[in-house]
């Protein structure tokens, strides 16, 4: 589980990007966080990991209270903590293969990164998640050679190697067309599930949230003005989120959307 409690964030030039933020997450369940942009979305991600430092508040993760660890102390928490770029920070270079081992970084010891000798049990679990996300016939491949929504695949697995007790995803979707990206969310979902993994994903796309996660957060100017369901992500509350706007169009074709979805899955499972 991941609480957060009372977190504020004030930079030296005196913006207030966080105002006070409470949310507890429990496990396997992914929330994703929405608001325009500089409602500090990206700062709650960034302060769970402490690439960000709080002003104020505390982070738990499970029984560990992040924000009073020394560097020692959080170099060992960031192990449980899996994160996934919107940009993917792939090693170019390297094959598919190192780059889904590269999250056992915080594990193995600095000579056996440095001349990339991992124990063979990491090799294992990483064909294992490469087999998972249907991309172990490219192990071999450089990072370079990939689409986006196979490099997305490969950040996923490389999260999950670390074999973390909590997620944070930041725009996972925002480099890739509309099929793929419903394609990694519902993997990322999926995952979660399946892990018990609880998650944080950012994310503008206000169709692929309220499409895959049961649960949404939504920011303005650093405070929470909603926290719920999909479903009750209604017009007023989209506009109290966001600013006016034709929110009805936007839930319909919402609505649209997931009963093609359900269609779709219901076809595949008679076929």
């Amino acid at each position: 589980m991941l609480r957060i409690d009372k977190l504020v964030k004030q930079y030296k030039t005196g913006d207030i990007a966080l105002k006070g933020v409470s949310l507890e997450i429990p496990k396997g369940q992914v929330l994703a966080l929405i608001g325009p942009s500089g409602a500090g979305k990206s700062t709650v991600i960034r302060c769970v990991n402490r690439l960000v430092e709080p002003t104020e508040g505390k982070i738990w993760l499970n029984d560990l209270e992040l924000v009073s660890l020394s560097s020692a102390a959080l170099r060992r928490a960031r192990r449980r903590m899996g994160m996934i770029f919107q940009e993917y920070a792939l090693v170019e270079r390297l094959s598919v293969m190192e780059n889904v081992l590269s999250g056992r970084l915080g594990y193995v010891g600095f000579w056996r990164s440095f001349f990339r000798k991992y124990p063979q049990n990491d090799i294992n679990e990483a064909y294992r998640l490469l087999e998972r996300v249907e991309l172990d016939h490219m192990a071999d491949k450089r990072a370079d050679e990939l689409s986006g929504g196979q490099r997305q695949r490969i950040g996923i697995c490389r999260a999950l190697i670390q074999n973390p007790d909590l997620l944070l995803v930041d725009e996972p979707t925002a480099s890739l067309d509309p099929k793929t990206s419903r394609q990694i969310m519902r993997l990322i979902c999926d995952l979660c599930q399946e892990r018990q993994l609880a998650a944080i994903i950012n994310i503008h796309d206000v169709h692929l949230a309220q499409m895959f996660a049961k649960r949404i957060v939504g920011l303005q100017e650093g405070k929470i003005v909603y926290d719920g369901p999909p479903d009750s992500l209604t017009p007023d509350v989209l506009t109290q989120i966001y600013g006016e706007e034709d929110w009805e169009a936007t839930i319909e074709e919402v609505e649209d959307e997931e009963e093609i979805e359900i269609a779709m899955e219901t076809a595949g499972a008679s076929s």
